[in-house]
């Protein structure tokens, strides 16, 4: 393993002095004649163009006297052997070296050789616990990711709180981002803050391409796709959504047009269809359509400001956001990722990195990998947006509700449901009380709040935090507020950890070599030992990895399911691998998250037993370690569903080809590729990998009480 560098490098070190001085109000002239330096040799060395010994630094610092200088001072003597060194301007310096001391006394004595053996997994344990809390901490680099349904205001409102905004001609402000009823942007967008106002993306592939223009296809050649439905009347989508076929038709010089007849009535020409009817077979059509696109000469990937447009930057950024979006620009080709880049800062926070994700919008799909892995993601805000009528939305109480089954503990940290009313919503609600009209927009937001609570309450959800923010009428500040607020809530979590881990093992090496503690320690480790004991089982579990795919196969548009079917099942509105994997986490937390909750209840009763007071320390760290071992369970179980699944899919072309075949043959079809997809699960082979899965769930679980019975002494020790 190679050593990391923990050095403070000249330019770091240049750029933290220059901040210091500056923010002390000292001039680089002044402090260059207090340290006996010319003011060229200061220059370079807070440009970090000139090393400099600590004594140098040391000789600076003392000149500017503040209490900042100070602090800095003190942080370039300490060296850090454990614990990765945190930047100069990190503001949880003192709390990461605290750990740090810890953690070096920790392995000291871990590392004597007449260690016992349990001691010494206790110790280790906590350099580890010390070393993930550390790690949380140290990377400032947080998302916020927007997610709701089409049209509900996601871009709208992420433009207005952090001013992305631009005159229209009439004066009024229009939102950076394209915005309109729903369905405007193409992919996921980023927006992040860089040297300059610019755009960058992420293309798609030009297999994606082909088989999205395949899609498109579909829909000419054949029509709406209600005809393959499974219910009456229902108003179906095609396959790919409406933003990505209209750009799909602007690339390839195909767009539907509308001019008004000799009656003054619009009539839509498509010159799609047109093109369509020269050629006999689809597959010529596509490469028809591929060729009028020129994917080759697409090859640009980003784009940045330049005054000689005669445009403001917001103005240009716009402009050139709408014309990559909708595929009218040359130079670019179908994005999977466009990221705007702003020289300017998101969220008003003075220590952290913030990128805003905007999330491409649910259009009846809700349970979509792209979405449901930011609720999982420590350093990912998840704001789950709403109208306010109809808050929360069914697709929030949806992805929470998953969530939970997947066995995510940290909903109340990072996740948060971000209320969207329209001009006058709140004002016409009433108390369920009394039916008296609320008086103000912010009575009504109580009371809608007091709502949300009652029914997130079934979920255990009642106490998720619920902001406001109408993009008419409120403030930016209030949204920003509402954000800041939540990713400081995130970040005392980190802190939390690492104290918690700092002082727990602060108890276990002032009370070491008490026989008397440990008498104690031996006590409680008997009964933690019999619980382990008394479950170490696995319970049978009456479910299959399946059932959400199944489940959303029957949500889904037909003509998604055929989207999916075309790519193997590997495609971002439905994909095979993400609910196989989603299934296959959930059979494991089925079985096992009311013996973690219990063991967290045996844990709960043992540390309020009087007699166990001493032993506090090490039942805190075994309920801790019980937790740790059980996400490492279901994150591993996840990865196993999803790979090996995958691959069985992925090589069985007789299934896809059966399930593509049920295409046209009329109202039906996604019972009848759901009934394919259950006859192949219910294979013997596939069977066997179930049982597979089933069987590391079994011994996942036996490690994970291993790793807690390791840290607890017998008393032949």
């Amino acid at each position: 393993m190679v050593e990391q560098d923990r050095s403070i490098s000249p330019a770091e070190l240049g750029r933290h002095l220059m901040q210091v001085r500056d923010r002390a109000g000292m001039k680089q002239t002044d402090l260059a004649k207090r340290v006996a330096l010319s003011p060229a040799v200061l220059s370079r060395i807070e440009s970090g163009e000139r090393p400099v010994t600590l004594q140098e630094v040391q000789d600076i610092l003392a000149q500017i006297d503040s209490e900042e200088a100070s602090k800095l001072s003190q942080a370039i003597h300490r060296v850090w052997k454990v614990l990765e060194r945190p930047p100069l301007d990190h503001p949880d310096q003192d709390l990461l070296w605290e750990a740090e001391q810890i953690a070096e006394e920790l392995m000291a004595l871990r590392d004597k050789p007449d260690t016992p053996y349990a001691f010494e997994r206790r110790l280790s344990e906590y350099i580890e616990e010390l070393k993930r809390g550390a790690g949380l901490l140290l990377k400032r680099d947080h998302q916020v990711a927007f997610i709701g349904s089409i049209g509900v205001g996601k871009s709208t409102a992420i433009c207005r709180m952090t001013g992305l905004e631009t005159p229209k001609e009439d004066g009024a402000l229009v939102p950076v981002l394209e915005v309109g009823g729903g369905g405007i942007t193409v992919c996921e967008v980023h927006l992040r803050t860089g040297p300059a106002y610019g755009v960058i993306i992420e293309p798609r592939s030009d297999d994606e391409i082909r088989q999205d223009v395949t899609d498109l296809a579909d829909h000419v050649l054949k029509g709406n796709a209600a005809a393959e439905d499974d219910g009456p009347g229902t108003s179906e989508s095609q396959g790919i959504s409406k933003e990505v076929a209209r750009a799909l038709r602007n690339m390839a010089g195909l767009a539907v047009q509308r001019p008004k007849g000799p009656d003054g009535k619009r009539i839509t020409i498509d010159p799609a269809k047109t093109l369509a009817e020269k050629f006999p077979t689809q597959r010529e059509f596509v490469v028809e359509v591929l060729s009028r696109m020129e994917l080759h000469r697409r090859d640009r990937r980003d784009v940045w400001y330049d005054s000689a447009t005669g445009k403001s930057p917001k103005a240009w950024l716009r402009d050139t956001f709408s014309s990559i979006n909708n595929g009218r620009n040359p130079e670019f080709t179908l994005p999977r990722r466009i990221e705007v880049v702003v020289p300017e800062k998101l969220l008003d926070t003075s220590d952290l990195t913030i990128r805003f994700i905007d999330t491409k919008g649910i259009d009846r799909t809700a349970a979509r990998e792209d979405i449901e892995v930011h609720l999982d993601d420590p350093h990912t805000l998840a704001v789950l947006c709403t109208n306010f009528n109809n808050a929360p939305a069914a697709e929030a109480r949806l992805l929470l509700e998953r969530a939970k089954e997947a066995g995510v503990r940290t909903l109340e940290v990072n996740a948060s449901l971000l209320v969207l009313p329209r001009p006058g919503e709140a004002l016409a609600m009433k108390d369920d009380a009394t039916s008296t009209p609320v008086e103000s927009a912010d009575e009504g937001y109580e009371l809608k709040a007091e709502q949300v609570a009652l029914a997130l309450e079934p979920l255990g959800l009642q106490n998720l935090a619920v902001g406001f923010y109408n993009a008419h009428e409120d403030a930016p500040s209030k949204a920003q507020a509402f954000l800041i607020e939540r990713m400081q809530q995130a970040r005392d979590a980190f802190r939390d950890r690492v104290r918690e881990a700092t002082n727990g093992a602060k108890v276990l090496l002032k009370n070491h070599g008490e026989e008397r503690i440990r008498a104690v320690l031996r006590d409680a480790g008997e009964s933690l030992h019999a619980w382990a004991s008394m479950n170490a089982s696995v319970p049978p579990i009456h479910s299959h990895v399946q059932e959400s795919l199944l489940a959303q196969i029957q949500v889904a548009y037909a003509a998604t399911v055929r989207a999916s079917v075309r790519r193997e099942g590997e495609w971002t509105q439905l994909s095979y691998s993400h609910h196989i994997g989603y299934g296959a986490r959930r059979l494991a937390v089925m079985a096992l998250s009311k013996a973690v909750d219990e063991f967290a209840g045996h844990c709960k009763i043992l540390a309020a037993t009087p007699r166990y007071a001493e032993a506090a320390d090490l039942i805190a760290q075994a309920e801790r370690v019980l937790k740790g071992a059980y996400e490492d369970l279901l994150r591993k179980v996840q990865l196993m569903g999803q790979t090996v699944f995958k691959d069985a899919l992925k090589s069985d072309s007789n299934f896809w080809l059966t399930c593509m075949d049920e295409w046209g043959q009329g109202p039906g079809y996604k019972t009848r590729v759901a009934g394919h997809n259950r006859e192949w699960f219910n294979g013997e082979a596939r069977r066997k990998l179930e049982e597979e899965l089933k069987v590391l769930i079994e011994r996942e679980w036996i490690r994970a009480l291993r790793s807690v019975t390791e840290l607890l002494e017998s008393r032949g020790d």
